[in-house]
């Protein structure tokens, strides 16, 4: 046995050792480190980006970028790293990423595809659909581009032609149900509820997990007085995306309207947890003041005067012009003897477009009087 050791260390040393130059493996430049180096980065990131490890993903991606900024396909990929942390606050580092891409790569028809989402997202449908008009005219009839382009249309204020696109998108491939959450969106904005439901429910069949599909349908169904429905698919937007505020809002007003307060004010609670910091920007201002407005009405409803009267002051203080809120707000202070400020909300829900019930402005003048 240690006869046939010795004869395979030999033999090792035969294969590997310094007696034989013509097999020591030369030693690399370091310009041919540098670039393996990147490939092993950028192999490695667009792995870990494939399985789903966001966090390995942006790190790798990022060494890639670092080792060649010149890579067209390694930024791409940095910005697709970027959009899967699922973070506000990531987009603008996410589109930098994608439009250095298509500087270095004008061909990149999926950094285009993305950068157009990222655009949409910020209420940019006319550069979204600049980047993928570009990129429809370098590959025709791909489904994706299609109907992202049919929504950059929608939103500019084109709801038929975001129809034919998406129609088109699904002549090229039938199975491609965003098209039919995108269509649904159109139908909506042309007011025709029963092809927007038939659209919507086509493409939640898949149950695939896009939060924005349920909420969408929920809402419809919502406005219809269909709240069970609605309830189980807000329930499937939370599941989804336990951390979006809009589904917990939705969820809490399905409640409400099912007289389940206490559900509807723990749904409240998730949608601005205390101490989270939300971000400044329009859209979650107002989704904050529409949290405020719902807790206001869940809390009137139980009797709870003074915290209602609390909670759509909050609302006011982030949107001051929400006639609703003054329209409640009037009524609950008239329950809590404040008449004089009772009549100013009252007033001004009148002057905002949303009517007091006459006999609450009856009641108000007359206990003003006494």
């Amino acid at each position: 046995m240690q006869q046939v050791i010795a004869f395979a260390l030999t033999g090792l040393v035969f294969l590997t050792g310094p007696l034989w130059p013509r097999q020591v493996q030369q030693p690399i430049s370091p310009d041919d480190a540098r670039k393996n180096d990147f490939r092993l980065a950028l192999d490695r990131g667009a792995a870990h980006l494939q399985r789903g490890e966001k966090e390995l993903a942006l790190k790798e991606l990022k060494r890639a970028v670092a080792l060649d900024p010149q890579s067209a396909a390694a930024h791409q990929l940095l910005g697709q790293a970027y959009l899967s942390q699922g973070s506000y606050e990531l987009l603008s580092e996410a589109r930098a990423e994608f439009v250095q891409a298509i500087a270095l790569d004008p061909n990149l028809i999926w950094a285009r595809f993305y950068l157009a989402r990222i655009y949409l997202d910020l209420n940019q449908p006319r550069k979204a659909k600049e980047q993928l008009e570009a990129a429809s005219t370098i590959r025709p009839n791909v489904p994706h581009l299609l109907s992202l382009l049919g929504e950059a249309h929608r939103q500019l204020g084109g709801p038929d032609l975001a129809i034919d696109l998406n129609r088109k998108a699904l002549a090229a491939d039938t199975s491609f149900f965003i098209a039919h959450y995108y269509l649904g969106l159109a139908y909506l904005d042309l007011k025709n509820d029963d092809e927007a439901i038939r659209e919507l429910e086509e493409a939640a069949k898949p149950d695939y997990p896009a939060a924005e599909i349920y909420l969408t349908l929920g809402k419809v169904y919502l406005r219809k007085d269909q709240v069970e429905r609605a309830v189980n698919l807000f329930q499937k937007a939370v599941t989804v995306a336990p951390s979006l505020p809009e589904g917990h809002l939705r969820l809490a007003q399905a409640y409400r309207l099912k007289k389940q307060p206490e559900q509807a004010l723990k749904e409240l609670s998730l949608a601005t947890p205390e101490g989270q910091r939300l971000l400044s920007n329009a859209y979650y201002q107002q989704l904050q003041a529409e949290v405020f407005f719902e807790r206001g009405l869940v809390l009137q409803e139980k009797g709870e005067f003074a915290q209602a009267v609390e909670a759509y002051m909050n609302a006011l203080e982030l949107n001051p012009n929400h006639g609703p809120t003054h329209r409640q707000l009037a009524e609950a202070l008239l329950r809590q003897g404040q008449y004089a400020r009772a009549a100013e909300h009252a007033a001004k829900a009148e002057e905002l477009k949303s009517p007091v019930d006459p006999s609450l402005l009856e009641k108000i003048k007359v206990r003003q009087r006494q």
